[in-house]
Order: C-alpha cells, then sequence, then structure tokens
C-alpha cells in the first residue's frame, strides 16, 4: 500500500493546491470588479466570478459569521486558506503514515 498512499496524498495535497489557487482568484477578480478595474457585465468575468461564487461562499459565510465586523475589511479569506493548508497537511500526513 506504501506507493498507493503516497500517490493519494500527492493528490490530496495537488487538489488543495487547486482549492486555494482558486480562492487566490476569486479574491483578485473580486477586488478588481470591485475597483471597477474589470468590467463585472462582460460574459466571461461573470461565468468565472459565478462559479468561484458558488464554490467558495459556502465555506467563507460561516467563518464570516464568527469574525467580529472589521468594516469593510474582509479578512475570512485569510482564515480560509490556514484551514485548507492545515487539513491538507494533516491529511497527507495521515496517509503517508499509512505507507
Amino acid at each position: 500500500m506504501g506507493g498507493f498512499a503516497y500517490d493519494l496524498a500527492w493528490l490530496v495535497d495537488a487538489l488543495c493546491g487547486v482549492i486555494k489557487f482558486g480562492l487566490l482568484v476569486y479574491i483578485i477578480l473580486g477586488m478588481l470588479v470591485s475597483f471597477a478595474v474589470v468590467n463585472s457585465h462582460n460574459q466571461v468575468v461573470s461565468i468565472v466570478m459565478g462559479t468561484l461564487h458558488r464554490i467558495f461562499e459556502p465555506m467563507l459565510g460561516p467563518i464570516r459569521n464568527f469574525l467580529p465586523n472589521l468594516g469593510g475589511l474582509d479578512i475570512s479569506p485569510i482564515f480560509l486558506f490556514i484551514a485548507i493548508e492545515f487539513a491538507s497537511r494533516i491529511l497527507v500526513r495521515l496517509l503517508i503514515s499509512l505507507a
């Protein structure tokens, strides 16, 4: 089972990396739309933002409810990045220990 566990650990790490990259794209694209650098009425931007919104808002919503109101500053993505990294490291170490 050693080789399979290492491959599965690599897959989990890669998937978490893709999730973190998607979250980064969502944050940057949201900032560009809010500062009117990118037109939100553009069809491609609308599709990408809509898809990323449906993926990440269910994860960011509970974090926002837990955090105090900081005005216009939203730090919930930072906590989501930390949570994803923490879960990724735990899962990878668990899978490697099975090898």
